[in-house]
């Protein structure tokens, strides 16, 4: 086998599927094996486990899912080992990934081992640079800011690109939806929608009662929802929702870039468990100015963000209806989603990805 990938979240799945088309396009014949979501299971690969007996959220939820991880992962590291691919790409999901590269290092392991996404070291773990540094051949990194973080090591790190540049600047609306509509955006995963989506509906609706030309379009999400008075859409129509948004209100994770990149004032909110929260704060030191990624690019508010205690009926809807009932407001922040475009530059991520990787392969 030449070649095995790992995604460890939906966001990874998706980034996968992308990377293993251009390889394909570069090599038709590269034979993959993979950890697969749903989007990689439709390209031409092997799966040898499925991605969604990964996914966890939060330091509790992890904790709890140990046993079922710890038995996956010697699962997953043997597979590979057995398989001896000549490249192994581990898509972002490094406190699994960071370690399964560790432990193919010590079986032995004489392949490649690629990290594309870069774990965020700027933010807390910092000590994981030279953890990296130790065990990983090659870091493909999808912030150009992240390259100064590996500068006094001799870890190989090269600047893709982001994937979402070209996926968003390629889209074309077809107008599917008219009318003056308030998006939301819960969430991908069971826990994360039943903490925030209630707050965001309530907001809403708030909303709706001040201008009853709104519409609430919500982001379907894998919770089978019939809310009186709200659409839902699939995720393969998030583009067009977002195309044709005037505001969004969206959980903190890739939808608030993708938005950004979409020109859409958003709201961003995350609902943190007092626990997880104290955790973050006084075990892991988590203290940064920003926590949504658009904002951390550009070092200032692009969207505002509403976290853990932060996040509050009354701070949503008083910045999601400044952003509904004021033009300046919206064209602002749409000024700086341009910003935010212009910052990530052209590069078409998983194309460069998919050349170094191919590149190993053939070496």
């Amino acid at each position: 086998m030449d070649l095995f990938i790992s995604a460890g979240e939906i966001s990874g799945d998706l980034h996968g599927s992308k990377l293993i088309e251009k390889i394909h396009e570069i090599n038709p014949s590269c034979a993959i094996g993979a950890v697969a979501g749903p989007k990689m299971r439709q390209c031409a690969i092997q799966e040898f486990f499925k991605m969604e007996d990964l996914l966890v959220m939060g330091f509790i939820d992890v904790v709890q899912a140990l046993p079922r991880l710890y038995r996956q992962f010697f699962a997953i590291r043997n597979q590979i080992v057995r398989l001896n691919p000549k490249v192994v790409v581990l898509i972002d999901y490094p406190g699994l990934h960071l370690r399964l590269a560790k432990s193919l290092k010590k079986q032995g392991f004489l392949g490649k081992i690629v990290h594309y996404i870069c774990p965020t070291v700027w933010a807390w773990k910092k000590n994981r640079i030279f953890f990296m540094e130790t065990y990983l051949d090659h870091l493909l990194t999808i912030f150009p800011f992240e390259l100064k973080c590996f500068e006094n090591t001799t870890l190989s790190v090269e600047y893709v690109g982001h994937p979402l540049v070209p996926t968003t600047s390629r889209f074309q609306p077809s107008g599917k939806f008219q009318g003056k509509i308030l998006a939301l955006f819960p969430g991908s995963r069971k826990a994360e929608i039943e903490r925030n989506l209630p707050l965001q509906l309530k907001v809403a609706k708030r909303l709706q009662a001040l201008d009853p030309e709104l519409q609430i379009i919500l982001s379907k999400s894998p919770l089978d929802l019939d809310i009186p008075g709200v659409q839902t859409v699939p995720p393969e129509d998030n583009y067009e929702l977002m195309s044709a948004a005037l505001l969004a209100i969206a959980t903190s994770g890739t939808v608030t870039l993708e938005l950004a990149l979409m020109g859409v004032p958003t709201v961003v909110n995350f609902a943190i468990r007092p626990m997880d929260c104290w955790i973050a704060k006084n075990i892991f030191r988590i203290h940064l100015p920003f926590y949504c990624i658009v904002n951390i690019l550009l070092e200032q508010e692009v969207f505002p963000e509403l976290f853990g205690p932060h996040f509050t009926e009354e701070a949503l809807f008083y910045w999601s209806k400044k952003f509904w009932g004021e033009e300046s407001a919206r064209k602002h922040a749409k000024n700086l989603c341009k910003e935010v475009r212009k910052y990530l530059g052209i590069k078409d991520a998983s194309k460069e990805a998919a050349k170094t990787i191919v590149s190993f392969i053939d070496f």
